[in-house]
């Protein structure tokens, strides 16, 4: 998160003086040396000297766009700033864009407010004219109002820059593929692309004998290596050691093939093993704890997404994982979903130290593989499934709430999690499935509807939320506006 910047640009005019400008510049200053010392401003600011002619705009909108360290930009209208200024600058910028609509002063000096006063602290005039430009270039953008010293405001300005730092890490995203998709299902098919014009993906395919022969070359060092770091880092249950070898043997074999090829994430699928002795069980798990996207059945938008969202929460992150579906517990008014995976579920969503375990898996015709089995722990959460629609991708969001495993499950040896998703079960599965959201999601603690809505909105993708106000007659009618709105662009 550190090694992105922002930077915070002033517009204004050279109508009132030098005097006024100076005044601009260091009001301007004193803001961004507040919201660098918040801590809901999980990136650098970086203050910009006032713009106030079309060149210097352009100039330095330009520059931003070819800056690898700088995510976004954050605009202020501290006096009026005419837009027209603005429009050969802002309709080349290709980073994330949020309009800050704030002023210096947070209340009136009702006793010596005068013309001066007014023609300094016009924000609520100058940014009205910089949002009507934004809005006749058509330019996705995210505005937050407000005094720039409320606590909310720093918080949704933060959560707007993790939202961009996922823009970043998506347009730099590379997944690789072991094996194809699972056979016969559509929702983990999608255009490839279409997914690196529009979301950066470089998505490669590899063969398993790739990930086979690496595993040939692993050292009765590394594996040593390997067990010593599950030992510190979880609770090994079973007496049977060699499958958990294997599993790190499998670690770290693909952890180098990840390093190598510059990868972010991958996928598998129990489909295509040839060679493996085990799925990818307890190799898999650990390496999402350290960052890396992942996703089973070849699943490559989820196993994507999984990584971008936990890049976007670095440094604050409750629990990110690649999640799935299971089965429903239909107690009336009290229904929930048992959210898991054959094997592959993320340690950092776990209650408690998980454990290593190895149990037969009943698919894939392999032997027994170690995993990791935990339960999820309570919380507010979200689900992020990322469909293609065929001509565009769809993001569906589902507030959820996490909750404590009811009763012991002693012959489901899994990591697992129950969520009540909102605003019931039924309508939640109802508007989900009206959506075309898959099986395959991302279960986040920290990543909330709106980060989601604003990366979404930095990556031109379509936009759909569940929550506790929705219903399936509302949101059919959305979904129809949705594929008209596109059908005309």
């Amino acid at each position: 998160m550190k090694n992105y910047e922002f930077w915070f640009i002033t517009g204004s005019q050279h109508l009132y003086g030098e005097d006024t400008l100076r005044q601009v510049a260091e009001d301007s200053g004193k803001i961004v040396e507040t919201l660098n010392k918040s801590d809901a401003i999980p990136c650098r600011i970086v203050f910009k000297p006032t713009v106030t002619r079309p060149g210097e705009i352009t100039s330095l909108l330009r520059a931003a766009n070819f800056d690898d360290q700088c995510a976004g930009v954050i605009t202020w209208m501290h006096t009026f700033s005419p837009s027209k200024m603005w429009i050969n600058g802002l309709k080349n910028l290709t980073k994330p864009y949020l309009h800050l609509h704030t002023q210096f002063n947070r209340d009136i000096p009702w006793d010596s407010i005068d013309m001066d006063f007014m023609n300094l602290n016009q924000s609520a005039h100058g940014d009205r004219e910089h949002g009507f430009i934004g809005a006749r270039l058509r330019i996705p953008r995210k505005i937050v109002a407000g005094h720039f010293l409320d606590a909310g405001v720093q918080q949704r300005i933060g959560s707007w820059q993790r939202s961009a730092v996922g823009a970043a890490a998506s347009n730099s995203l590379k997944l690789m593929r072991l094996g194809d998709n699972m056979r016969q299902v559509a929702v983990t098919e999608g255009d490839k692309v279409e997914a690196e014009i529009k979301l950066g993906w470089d998505i490669e395919y590899y063969g398993v004998g790739d990930l086979v022969s690496r595993i040939a070359d692993v050292t009765d060092a590394d594996i040593k290596s390997k067990l010593a770091e599950y030992s510190a880092n979880y609770t090994i249950k079973t007496r049977d050691t060699d499958p958990i070898k294997y599993q790190a043997g499998i670690e770290c074999a693909l952890e180098k093939m990840l390093v190598e090829g510059g990868f972010n994430g991958f996928t598998t699928n129990f489909e295509d093993l040839t060679g493996l002795e085990q799925l990818p069980g307890l190799a898999a798990q650990n390496l999402m704890s350290k960052g890396y996207g992942f996703a089973g059945e070849g699943d490559w938008k989820t196993a994507a997404m999984t990584y971008i969202i936990k890049a976007m929460l670095a440094g604050d992150d409750k629990g990110t994982s690649f999640m799935e579906d299971y089965t429903y517990h239909m107690e009336p008014g009290n229904g929930l979903i048992l959210g898991a995976h054959m094997l592959e579920v993320c340690p950092s969503i776990a209650a408690k130290k998980p454990t290593i375990d190895v149990h037969p898996l009943g698919i894939g015709n392999r032997r027994p593989p170690a995993r990791l089995v935990f339960d999820g722990k309570p919380g507010a959460a979200t689900v992020t499934s990322l469909i293609d629609m065929g001509g565009r991708m769809r993001m569906i969001v589902n507030d959820i709430n996490c909750v404590k495993v009811p009763r012991p499950m002693p012959k489901l040896p899994v990591a697992r999690v129950m969520w009540a998703p909102e605003p019931s079960l039924e309508t939640s599965a109802e508007c989900w499935i009206l959506a075309g959201g898959a099986h395959h999601s991302v279960l986040s603690y920290s990543a909330c509807a709106d980060m989601l809505r604003d990366f979404a909105r930095i990556m031109d993708i379509e936009f759909v939320h569940i929550n506790k106000d929705s219903n399936p007659v509302a949101l059919e009618k959305e979904l129809l506006f949705n594929e008209t709105a596109y059908k005309l662009r």
